[in-house]
């Protein structure tokens, strides 16, 4: 069926054409440089930016794919979590578009989409359930049990910082810009891996899958106070500063894998696209047999293709039950 999806959770304003699992089109427009100067992203100027733009967004959309809006046959909108203001700006519009056109919405959860992404890449072969999830952003570090898109087991999550999150601070604390994550990948890059940082890597109790983060931030910034900070010394402290918080993940995902016997680990959200990450833990799961997917970096970043593609799907099988 031909789905539009809607995704506004935070600080993008994307609207994408699904149809039958396929994604016709898949548009993003960021608010990202009107939230360069304050370091992290101002709600107030999300939520004003999706009112400018979704509508914008939505037709772009729509002509990408060939697509009018008297073919659509319902609209996937994202509800959650993320921040209100920007979250009711999307839902607000996907109800009254979807009333105008007397067709069905569906509500979809945003984490939920993440993992989904991987259902709608393109690729020739998509994960099948069971599996061990993880959703890894600026505003989330979830590890899930998967064993369908209706049934998601939360068994850890971060205690304090996201991982994108702390990226972000670590970056700030730094000087060297704002999204952090492509900040200290690109530095991290430069790094001749000599002499690294062993960052404290927290593993918490243990049989727990949780993350904390606030003890390696604490100690990037106080080896940032008392440095002299050379563009060598940054590559240093990025690339450390990755490998600890890498460590603790892929630690976590393989010991989920162990732990509920389940052989694939399916991964969605921005912090993905991170090469250094995907690098890790293809390296962790060649070594035990273990299968690891995930989307491509446009699908990793907030997007409605997702959205659209999990909306398809929950409808469907809500549908024939």
């Amino acid at each position: 069926m031909v789905t539009l999806g809607i995704e506004t959770s935070c600080d993008e304003t994307a609207a994408a054409v699904v149809n039958a699992g396929r994604a016709l089109s898949n548009v993003v427009s960021s608010s990202v440089p009107l939230h360069e100067k304050y370091g992290g992203v101002i709600p107030e100027i999300a939520s004003r930016f999706h009112i400018e733009y979704i509508n914008k967004v939505t037709k772009k959309a729509l002509k990408k794919a060939g697509k009018r809006l008297k073919n659509l046959e319902l609209i996937a909108v994202t509800e959650g979590p993320g921040l209100p203001g920007s979250l009711i700006a999307g839902k607000a519009y996907a109800a009254a578009l979807a009333y105008s056109l007397g067709i069905p919405q569906m509500p979809v959860n945003h984490l939920t989409a993440h993992l989904f992404a991987n259902f709608v890449a393109g690729k020739p072969s998509s994960p099948r359930f069971p599996f061990v999830g993880a959703v890894v952003s600026g505003g989330h570090t979830n590890i899930f049990i998967c064993r369908s898109f209706r049934d998601f087991e939360l068994i850890g999550r971060t205690r304090d910082d996201a991982i994108g999150e702390a990226l972000d601070k670590v970056a700030k604390i730094m000087g060297i810009g704002y999204p952090g994550g492509p900040a200290i990948e690109k530095y991290a890059g430069r790094f001749a891996k000599k002499s690294p940082f062993n960052f404290p890597r927290a593993y918490l109790e243990k049989d727990s899958f949780d993350f904390s983060l606030s003890g390696i931030k604490t100690a990037v910034f106080y080896y940032v106070k008392s440095a002299r900070l050379s563009r060598g010394e940054i590559s240093r402290i990025s690339w450390s500063f990755q490998e600890a918080v890498f460590d603790v993940l892929t630690e976590r995902l393989v010991r989920a894998c162990r732990k509920f016997g389940l052989k694939k680990i399916v991964l969605g959200g921005g912090v993905i696209s991170n090469k250094r990450l995907r690098a890790k833990l293809g390296s962790a799961c060649g070594r035990i047999g273990l299968k690891l997917f995930y989307p491509p970096r446009a699908l990793c970043l907030d997007n409605a293709a997702m959205v659209a593609g999990l909306g398809e799907a929950l409808y469907q099988n809500r549908s024939r039950g």
